[in-house]
């Protein structure tokens, strides 16, 4: 057995934390460019108090899903501003700005340099400029992992910029940051966190370490996720979830994904849509599918056993098995008011080249078993 596990180099977690990230900020910079989501006002109490510490900075944001031009209109900014440092406050939108911009602050070159698909994907040579990494939703988990995604319009395609170089110095996970998410960020976000604690767990590439990182998420999403999604004041559920989301970036990003976010590249691309809201409409369809086809095509697969495990933590009743956990999901779907992909331009003459561009995607590479076009295609048609 081998394998590796990176990270930040520090995670911070807990209630009140991102009031420490002033005296962090002054620790390893001078000038800090910070990037927020569509309301800079959010991040206004971290921002006086850089004030405070004497810490310069300029302000940049990201008004919704990040693309290769925000990202490099970041970069030509922080450029200017001679920043020494990224804090990135926000959903995986500002913090996967905020990681492209560190890492461009650090090599030469342009964006496209380094781009996957679209671009020469070159290797980055130097370790980004100081990053902290405060996410504001819990979801993605962006703030521990390696890559940074970003909306390529004119292609109408999702690519990334990879490599390990780019991890975040520090994470700061505060809680209290998730509070005031309405219940559809929290329904979304929740869902995404959920699905990569999913893949992770069933990946072809899964191994030990985050085996025990997806249990602990699994099973605190599974308590947690509709109860947040009730009450947005319910605290012991807000850090269940934000822990969830941490746990499921920590794994995404030593273990590879599968087939829901196989899918979410091309279809972000295609429709606009929210990464989290594709992962929550995609997410039953596909667990129920690959269920069906391992019972089908490899009955001997660890994976199966794996469905059943996560059908006992989600539902929290020992005798659970895989069916139980795809009925428990699409319970979960439905209570959570997903809505169907048709309703963001997704139809079925697309279907063909979303499929043809999901089999291509590394996330599929790691799905439990190879799906057919023809099962891609159903999913596609029972998420529409």
């Amino acid at each position: 057995m081998r394998f590796e596990f990176a990270t930040a180099t520090r995670i911070i977690f807990g209630a009140g934390t991102s009031r420490e990230v002033a005296g962090l900020a002054a620790e390893v910079g001078k000038r800090a460019f910070v990037v927020t989501g569509r309301s800079v006002e959010r991040a206004r109490p971290i921002l006086e108090q850089l004030s405070k510490q004497a810490v310069e900075y300029v302000t940049f944001s990201v008004p919704g899903e990040p693309t290769t031009n925000i990202a490099k209109e970041g970069v030509q900014k922080a450029r200017q501003a001679k920043s020494d440092l990224v804090i990135s406050i926000g959903g995986g939108s500002a913090l996967d700005t905020g990681k492209a911009v560190a890492a461009m602050l650090a090599n030469r070159g342009e964006l496209e340099n380094y781009l996957e698909v679209v671009g020469e994907g070159k290797a980055l040579t130097r370790s980004a400029a100081a990053h902290i990494a405060v996410p504001t939703t819990a979801g993605t988990g962006a703030e521990v992992t390696r890559n940074s995604v970003l909306s390529v319009p004119e292609h109408r395609v999702k690519v990334s910029m990879r490599s390990a170089l780019m991890l975040p110095r520090i994470a700061v996970v505060d809680p209290e940051l998730t509070y005031s998410m309405p219940p559809s960020v929290t329904a979304s976000t929740g869902l995404d966190a959920l699905t990569q604690l999913m893949e992770a767990y069933v990946s072809k590439q899964a191994n030990p370490l985050t085996d025990g990182i997806c249990h602990e998420g699994l099973k605190r999403a599974g308590h947690s996720l509709r109860k947040a999604y009730e009450d947005g004041n319910n605290l012991a559920a807000r850090e269940d979830m934000a822990l969830a989301s941490l746990f499921g970036g920590l794994a995404l990003a030593n273990a590879k994904l599968g087939a829901v976010h196989g899918f979410a590249g091309p279809l972000g691309g295609m429709t606009g849509a929210a990464h989290g809201v594709i992962c929550a409409r995609l997410l039953p369809y596909v667990m129920e599918s690959n269920v069906k086809a391992l019972q089908s095509r490899a009955a001997d697969s660890p994976a199966l056993v794996r469905y059943d495990e996560i059908a006992q933590l989600l539902t929290g009743t020992a005798t659970a098995r895989a069916a139980d956990g795809v009925a428990w999901v699409h319970d979960l779907c439905a209570a959570l008011k997903v809505r169907p992909l048709s309703q963001f331009g997704l139809e079925e003459q697309d279907f063909p080249a979303v499929v043809a561009k999901s089999q291509k995607s590394s996330s599929m590479k790691g799905n439990p078993i190879a799906l057919t076009d023809g099962e891609l295609m159903a999913i596609l048609k029972k998420s529409e």
